[in-house]
């Protein structure tokens, strides 16, 4: 489920299909989002050569892309991710869009905006479980909703001044803006890291720092991180 639309997804010889869409939604909403304008086949051709183990990365899982999430979504997702786990973070995100989100159908809720949470207290987000995230939601909600921070507008920005302006939003340090960066605008040379990553880089590729990965250091990323954690044997 994406934009508040619900959509059944399969994957057959290579080709993606989807079904109950229209030729303009397919162009408009799912083309972008799945990023299938991009030429990742000569994207992986150029990150396999910068290292053997990003040939071997690029090769375990070669049709993996970055989805161009909504941005919100992404943000405040990865703000409840933040010390927690998925099962734990899942049930977080289930309940935030059952309490405040729209019903899409009778099992299928739309991820509220930052307009709906601003105006809430922690006494509301207390069904949510979320523990001290609530502040953290409420201020990232609260700054994009007064439009002190423009989600959209830091698209166009530098990767550095768009960091900078996340991490103004209480609780969002280096990890969830990057992530941010990645996933919800769509700026390919972030690096997020995690434990995975962490450790990919110290065996691998001690002594180096993202900027080596080049401008879709984000896509390298996701190569060496599904490698590894498929392996984790590695370490």
């Amino acid at each position: 489920m994406a934009f508040s639309k619900y959509i059944n997804v399969s994957i057959k010889n290579d080709s993606l299909f989807i079904k109950g869409i229209s030729q303009n939604e397919f162009k408009n909403i799912w083309i972008p989002y799945f990023d299938l304008n991009r030429d990742y086949l000569a994207i992986k051709n150029a990150i396999k050569k910068l290292h053997p183990i990003l040939k071997i990365a690029a090769e375990y899982a070669p049709g993996i892309h970055i989805l161009n999430q909504d941005p919100w979504e992404v943000l405040c997702s990865f703000i409840i991710s933040q010390n927690n786990n998925i099962p734990r973070i899942k049930g977080i995100i289930k309940r935030l869009c059952e309490t405040f989100g729209d019903i899409i159908s009778p099992a299928q809720y739309s991820f509220p905006n930052a307009n709906r949470l601003a105006c809430l207290n922690e006494g509301d987000f207390a069904p949510l479980r979320c523990g001290f995230r609530w502040k953290y939601i409420l201020d990232a909600a609260q700054k994009i909703a007064n439009k002190e921070i423009i989600l959209d507008e830091l698209k166009d920005l530098s990767i550095k001044t768009a960091r900078k302006s996340l991490t103004k939003i209480l609780g969002v340090g280096p990890k969830v803006a990057e992530c941010t960066l990645l996933y919800g605008l769509h700026k390919l040379e972030a690096f997020p890291v995690d434990t995975w990553i962490r450790k990919a880089m110290h065996t691998f590729f001690p002594g180096r720092n993202p900027e080596f990965f080049g401008e879709y250091a984000g896509i390298a990323q996701q190569y060496i991180f599904h490698y590894c954690r498929n392996n984790p044997n590695l370490f």
